[in-house]
């Protein structure tokens, strides 16, 4: 008989995709139940996630031993989810997945909410990949989506500030512990610290800023595919404005606008920010450079844009 240990449910947190994705660190007990845990940057330990988004990829592949696995990707503001639903996931969940698949085929734009389980896996390369494995899943409606991207951005921003915090602090576990950072963190964070080194918090804070800037209204930039995306923009303003270079022009001149430091802000961001906002790559390019010459923007060093004042 296993004991309540071994059996407990792990509490599942609301997590980006960027957060999980760049993650390249497991934990397993040495018991044949202990669970499994993957441990991110941020220093959160995750058995379970919750995650949301626009549902891109459902498609099946056929297995050595003839069953059929389905494999999916779900994105979110700040990137991809990857998952996979097999024979070891519940009726339920198969029974969705085999009524989403001709939706996504169909190219229906589908928001999907999910609780999984993570897992972390390397290659025989060495190259290592986040991926995970849901328990169940339900289709949600743009408002309870924006909802999933308030809580799971207050979250994140909370890690963030207990992992700036611990910096501070020799990370072992007495000594955090002795420092009053939350206890559900502890653990998580002797691990990242001691494997992950240093990192960069920038993006996540521009992730941040992509999804509440989605949750305060822009949902179509989370709820279609950016070539749906731009068709509705040129019929709203009537077909003068084919690739709604108008709109995105708007929207990388308040990019800057609200980045900018004093250096201005670099390429890929802005690319990244149209990219969150269903614009192509291309179509962001080709803006930047509009801006550049029609002098709404400048470009003080290589890369790097700043607002014409």
């Amino acid at each position: 008989m296993q004991s309540s240990r071994s059996i407990k449910r792990q509490s599942a947190w609301h997590m980006l995709a960027s957060e999980f994705g760049e993650s390249t660190l497991n934990e397993k007990g040495s018991g044949e139940f202990d669970p499994s845990f993957v441990i991110t940057k941020l220093g959160s330990k995750v058995n379970r996630v919750i995650v949301a988004g626009l549902l891109e990829r459902l498609e099946p592949r056929d297995t050595a031993n003839g069953s059929v696995l389905y494999q999916g990707q779900i994105r979110d503001p700040s990137g991809v989810h990857y998952f996979s639903v097999g024979d070891y996931a519940s009726d339920s969940m198969r029974e969705l997945t085999l009524q989403l698949s001709p939706k996504v085929e169909g190219g229906e734009p589908i928001l999907l909410l999910m609780v999984a389980k993570t897992r972390l896996f390397q290659t025989e390369e060495g190259a290592i990949y986040t991926s995970l494995r849901p328990e169940e899943a339900c289709e949600i409606d743009s408002n309870r989506y924006a909802t999933w991207l308030t809580k799971t951005c207050q979250d994140t921003l909370e890690r963030m500030k207990i992992f700036t915090d611990s910096l501070d602090i020799e990370p072992t576990i007495e000594a955090l512990t002795k420092g009053n950072v939350a206890s559900h963190m502890v653990e998580g964070l002797v691990s990242s610290r001691n494997h992950y080194g240093e990192i960069d918090l920038e993006h996540y804070n521009l992730n941040i800023m992509q999804a509440l800037d989605i949750a305060e209204g822009k949902i179509e930039a989370a709820s279609a595919p950016p070539q749906q995306q731009i068709v509705s923009v040129s019929e709203d303003d009537g077909g003068d404005n084919p690739d709604g270079s108008d709109e995105l022009g708007d929207i990388l001149l308040d990019i800057i606008k609200k980045l900018d430091q004093g250096e201005g802000v670099d390429f890929e961001t802005l690319i990244t920010n149209a990219s969150a906002r269903g614009f192509s790559r291309s179509v962001a390019e080709e803006k930047i450079e509009s801006l550049s010459d029609e002098g709404s923007i400048h470009e003080p060093a290589f890369g790097w844009f700043r607002i014409v004042s």
